[in-house]
């Protein structure tokens, strides 16, 4: 399970730079780099972009910095039987409106 750090500040997921889902999924079937992947767990906070709005949107959950991973990026070095193997990630994508706009930035080609 990675650590996982989260800058998309209007995900209604992100609570202090940490996910309150117990498991994401990074979208990329065909990533070569990092832009190319998204996290597809991405959901837009409604009513404000600030991390002080996420403690209502939450309804109580949690934050942790680990979270299980699961991932599409096929060609990605840390991915072993759609599962990220990294030990740390970071999923960024600042003021995103759409999980096209996010990405997992530790996405590394396993591709030679």
């Amino acid at each position: 399970m990675p650590d996982l750090r989260c800058t998309v500040q209007t995900c209604t997921h992100n609570q202090n730079y940490y996910c309150n889902l117990d498991s994401i999924v990074v979208g990329g079937n065909s990533a070569k780099k990092a832009d190319e992947t998204s996290c597809d767990s991405f959901e837009e906070r409604k009513g404000g972009n600030s991390y002080s709005n996420a403690y209502s949107d939450m309804a109580g959950k949690e934050a942790s910095a680990k979270s299980d991973v699961d991932c599409k990026a096929t060609d990605c070095m840390y991915n072993k039987e759609c599962q990220c193997h990294a030990g740390k990630i970071s999923v960024e994508g600042g003021n995103a409106c759409h999980c096209q706009e996010t990405e997992c930035a530790t996405f590394k080609s396993g591709c030679a």
